[in-house]
């Protein structure tokens, strides 16, 4: 019986850690491809491609510093929609780069709090996702949808 309790064991611990690296691992498909999945989901009636001026102006980032950069924003100034894709070149770029979306995110919060609640919701509700060498952004009503294309091209 010992001898079968140790088997189960060691097929759950492999089965965990296969499952561990799938999830965790990013995508060995090129930036382009992976950019052209998501942006095939994107509403583009309300949001446009921003140039890397824009991601410089609203994130503080350099998009030469990645190696690929997706930037949809609203034409509005009164939406709180983004949609960000970014590939870092390394490792060490991931954590600076969380924090950066997180005081995006802040930031907008304190710009719409008590004036659009609807936009808080949004703010709210974004989805980000790190996987691999990948980080994606969404806020909007379909955050959801924009994150599982996003999931479904890596």
């Amino acid at each position: 019986m010992t001898e079968f309790l140790k088997y189960v064991t060691l097929t759950v611990i492999i089965g965990y850690v296969v499952l561990l690296i799938v999830f965790t691992s990013g995508s060995t498909k090129p930036f382009q491809e992976i950019e052209q999945g998501v942006e095939n989901s994107i509403d583009t009636e309300k949001l446009e491609k921003s140039d890397m001026q824009a991601l410089k102006r609203y994130y503080g980032l350099n998009a030469a510093d990645y190696a690929g950069v997706m930037l949809y924003t609203s034409e509005s100034s009164m939406s709180t929609e983004e949609v960000l894709l970014i590939k870092v070149k390394d490792d060490g770029q991931m954590q600076q780069l969380m924090g950066t979306v997180e005081r995006r995110i802040e930031s907008r919060k304190n710009d719409f709090e008590g004036y659009s609640p609807k936009q808080m919701q949004l703010l709210e509700e974004a989805q980000v996702s790190v996987r691999g060498k990948y980080l994606f952004m969404a806020i909007s009503p379909r955050a959801e949808e924009y994150k599982a294309a996003y999931m479904k091209s890596l």
